[in-house]
């Protein structure tokens, strides 16, 4: 077979050359005809390499994509699909729009127009924005709860204390330990459940120290079955933040990640920059990413939208709180965590800006 050579380029292809969102032609054998540069950077893959190859050797991607695009060359009809999933050979995964647009010119060989937009980063900042309400709908609940609870929780206990001094009989002082065991026990279960209430006290710091410290504790309770692992950046600047907090926050979510393994396993800490990256609405110049990555088992589907939430556990014997925990120690300082997880992959994702990092968050404390 002849190998496959590049006419010279129309007018028509070097204004989509230069269009920002991705576009590609194939032909009825689904042949790529052109790619221009936004495409080439979109599917990890040069011009010059595309040229010529089978669209199904670039996406991995199910049947029903290729069928359909076969289908509008034969009808003619042009189509739109919303939040494909694909995988590139590269194994980068994608969440697309798409259109196709099929280009029936007399005279030429039929072509469809396919125009991609990634839609990942919107998806991001979606989740992001609504797991920062999240947080703050549920601390408001809480906080109502707290109050309503906790007022006439003091009221039993106290009724309870006067009752104990009154029985005739001191073996049924047994009941009334119990009315004042529960009731201290529910006050306890609240004041955890609305977390830390104190101002973080920011200093400068280094992450890693941080890290290291979160390390260390983890090591002293997981033994010597887990392997614990450092991915640090070492560009990254010191940064302005309450180091307790910090350690509280990853110490949680590394206790998770400990009993998912149950005593054999590897736990990462991975940290890098992130330039230009959105926190719920807000744009920052630069932000620090601290990943913990575990290859347990996995948070179950039904869950993972849903752990940040406290009384929520995947375990029977868990709490539910250490993540709503960390998720409200983070937000004070202007960050978010993330969690992604498959069977072997899970990673939580603290993302703290690292400028205007304390701005306004007296008042989420009142």
């Amino acid at each position: 077979m002849a190998p496959y050579t590049s006419p010279t380029k129309s007018i028509q292809d070097l204004i989509i050359d230069n269009i920002s969102t991705a576009v590609l032609m194939v032909d009825k054998d689904l042949n790529i005809c052109h790619l221009n540069a936004a495409g080439e950077l979109m599917l990890d893959i040069s011009y010059k390499r595309a040229l010529g190859q089978s669209l199904r050797h670039i996406l991995n991607v199910e049947d029903n994509f290729f069928n359909r695009l076969e289908d509008s060359f034969h009808t003619n009809h042009p189509y739109s699909e919303h939040e494909l999933s694909i995988c590139l050979f590269s194994k980068k995964e994608l969440t697309i729009d798409y259109s196709v647009t099929p280009i029936m010119q007399p005279g030429l060989n039929n072509q469809l127009l396919i125009e991609i937009t990634s839609i990942d980063r919107h998806l991001r900042i979606t989740h992001g924005e609504n797991l920062l309400s999240q947080h703050q709908a549920t601390r408001s609940l809480i906080r109502g709860l707290a109050h309503e609870i906790k007022n006439p929780l003091g009221g039993l206990r106290g009724a309870a204390q006067l009752l104990e001094n009154e029985l005739p009989d001191l073996s049924l002082k047994e009941y009334t330990d119990i009315i004042i065991g529960e009731a201290d026990r529910l006050r306890n279960l609240v004041d955890r459940m609305l977390g830390p209430n104190n101002l973080p006290r920011p200093r400068e710091i280094n992450i890693h120290e941080v890290i290291e410290r979160v390390r260390q504790l983890a090591i002293v309770e997981a033994g010597s079955q887990i392997n614990f692992k450092r991915d640090y950046d070492p560009s990254l600047p010191l940064i302005i933040a309450d180091p307790d907090q910090l350690i509280q926050a990853i110490l949680n979510i590394t206790r998770n990640a400990i009993l998912e393994l149950k005593d054999k396993g590897n736990i990462t800490f991975r940290t890098r920059p992130q330039r230009h990256y959105t926190i719920g609405s807000h744009v920052h110049k630069l932000v620090l990413q601290i990943q913990i990555i575990d290859d347990g088992s996995g948070i179950p589907p039904d869950l993972i939208e849903n752990i940040f939430y406290p009384m929520i556990s995947g375990r029977a014997e868990g709490s539910g709180i250490g993540l709503s925990i960390s998720q409200g120690l983070v937000n004070q300082h202007g960050g978010l965590i993330e969690c992604q997880s498959e069977p072997g992959h899970t990673v939580f994702t603290i993302l703290l800006p690292l400028e205007n990092m304390f701005k306004d968050i007296t008042g989420d404390l009142q």
